[in-house]
């Protein structure tokens, strides 16, 4: 197949548009890249010397100018920026660069490996993982750096606004949909710019991980969407014209996500549906929870079945996917995962026996070991396997999140800033409950949110004067956007931890469904992976593999 790079496409069908409908973008001078503007770095790969060119800039023609001040990085307890600390910024415009990092003897149809990370959806420094020095190798399972030079493609790392920054005027410029749109925002500039690099801008592969998957995911859905053109503007993004047209595309042409945070909205009912039952028992690692916990538990649990159901999702096989299938359906994965570890030589305990398992955090590894108290093998396969057995083993391994999971801040005897509800909201207000339950329980006076506060219940605000808060949580769920006008990644890998319990197994289901269903998605490659907890790029040789096979079909 001949392949014809994306600027010549587009050339071409600028040059054949009406003189008026070629407005360049407003910025779209200044954000030019000097093709001679680079600088050396070395690296070994495999044992060899690589030179690699490193071109860094500023992505969007009117970045916000951020405060040198900010809050720290590290994480304190329920995954929130420790309070205390702080952190002084050398470039006060990290949030919104780029580094483009391109081996030598790329071609002009590599592909592009775009990493974000936004891990929680907190805001990333550009901090690349491409170091002067670095040593990295094409053949680990955890070395995706490596990979993508050997495969020669150009890697792209960015930095992205999101929950936790403060701007040079005191604001919150990190509230929904910016991470979103500033991932946007760096793909039209390696579109504006792909005549003057190697690499193909038609062939962008959007990875990340948790926070990151979910930023990625909802990318890969939103191609091309109108509504985030506003946004782009505001930020002076690549082929945004001064009226508000675009002449650039913000499409990609694969994801790569592991264990996505998303569909936000909904998110809370899907862990409570799944783990309710395992609450009420008494049976997670941390014991029995406390009666308002209980109550919203099950007040979160029996909403979702109707929203599930109100998708229309079907399973590979054509099957429906539904609440009453839902739970046989990650039965199904789970045994597809133990089936594939089996033909690999992998030795399951006998039930009643332990699993040894090895978990990987920010303080090393950890071994624990956890009975077997759920999955039967004879003869080599699945023989039995019971879901209410998996999902306590899954809350053996790490202790279920509170209640609610996500939308916990001012309610249900939480205290603090402890959600993402950080994420919503407007930007000179530290947070906003983003869900029916979460806004109507709202108990903290005078913060803005919920109906004491506000006087209206979840519903009532959102649909007037709160719609701007509608209006993000859709702006971050790829759930709105698959299956619409929308213009969706090809080609999907999607990967959610075997015991990975950060979000509801059923979120990460639907998405796959979704994708599938989508009339631009031509293939969805999902699998929940052999006792792997909250984690990413875990498997680089089975999702490098994978994109090669997807790059040598076009």
């Amino acid at each position: 197949m001949t392949y014809t790079s994306r600027a010549a496409l587009l050339a071409a069908t600028l040059a054949a548009l009406p003189v008026t409908a070629m407005a360049q973008g407003a910025f779209d001078d200044a954000l030019r890249l000097d093709p001679a503007a680079f600088t050396t770095v070395t690296v070994t790969l495999d044992g060899a010397p690589l030179t690699l060119r490193r071109y860094t800039a500023v992505y969007a023609g009117n970045p916000v100018a951020m405060a040198t001040e900010q809050p720290a990085r590290s994480m304190g307890p329920g995954g929130s920026p420790a309070a205390a600390d702080t952190q002084t910024l050398d470039d006060t415009l990290t949030y919104q660069s780029l580094a483009i990092f391109v081996p030598e003897g790329a071609t002009d149809a590599a592909a592009m490996i775009l990493n974000v990370s936004n891990s929680g959806w907190f805001a990333s420094e550009l901090e690349p993982e491409v170091v002067e020095g670095g040593t990295y190798v094409s053949d680990s399972d955890t070395d995706k750096v490596g990979a993508a030079l050997a495969a020669g493609y150009v890697f792209v790392e960015i930095g992205s606004r999101g929950r936790g920054i403060v701007a040079a005027d005191g604001t919150l410029p990190g509230k929904a949909p910016a991470a979103v749109v500033d991932a946007k925002a760096a793909i039209r500039y390696l579109r504006l710019n792909d005549d003057v690099i190697p690499g193909s801008a038609d062939r962008i592969v959007i990875t990340g991980t948790s926070g990151g998957g979910g930023l990625s995911t909802v990318v890969a859905a939103s191609g091309n969407s109108p509504d985030y053109l506003p946004y782009l503007a505001d930020i002076g993004a690549a082929g945004v014209a001064a009226d508000g047209s675009s002449t650039l595309t913000d499409d990609v042409f694969a994801v790569i996500a592991y264990c996505a945070i998303t569909d936000l909205g909904h998110a809370d009912m899907a862990y409570e549906w799944l783990y309710q039952g395992i609450r009420s028992a008494g049976t997670t690692a941390d014991g029995v929870w406390s009666d308002a916990g209980q109550a919203a538990s099950a007040t979160l649990a029996e909403g979702y079945p109707a929203y599930l159901d109100s998708l229309g999702l079907t399973q590979a096989d054509g099957t429906p996917l539904t609440a009453a299938t839902m739970k046989s359906a990650i039965v199904a994965e789970v045994a597809r995962e133990v089936d594939r570890v089996l033909a690999a030589g992998v030795t399951v305990p006998a039930r009643g026996a332990d699993f040894d398992i090895t978990l990987r955090g920010r303080g090393g590894e950890t071994q624990i070991a956890v009975p077997n108290d759920w999955l039967t093998v004879t003869d080599g396969a699945v023989a039995d396997l019971d879901i209410d057995g998996f999902l306590r083993f899954v809350t053996q391994t790490a202790a279920l999140k509170p209640v609610p999971a996500f939308d916990r801040t001012a309610n249900t005897g939480n205290e603090g800033v402890d959600g993402e509800n950080t994420l919503f909201g407007t930007p000179d207000a530290a947070y906003a409950n983003f869900t029916p339950y979460g806004w109507n329980a709202n108990a903290v006076a005078g913060d803005g949110s919920g109906m004491d506060d506000t006087g209206m219940d979840f519903a009532a605000w959102t649909a007037g004067e709160g719609a701007a808060l509608a209006e993000q949580l859709r702006l971050v769920n790829p759930m709105a956007h698959l299956g619409t006008d929308a213009v969706a990644a090809p080609h999907w890998y999607l990967r959610h931890g075997m015991i990975d319990r950060d979000t509801s197994f059923a979120v990460e289901l639907a998405l796959a469904a979704a994708a599938r269903a989508d009339a631009d998605v031509e293939d969805v490659n999902f699998a929940l992976h052999w006792m792997t907890a909250h984690a990413g790029d875990y498997d680089v040789q089975t999702a490098y593999g994978w994109l090669a096979g997807v790059l040598a079909d076009k």
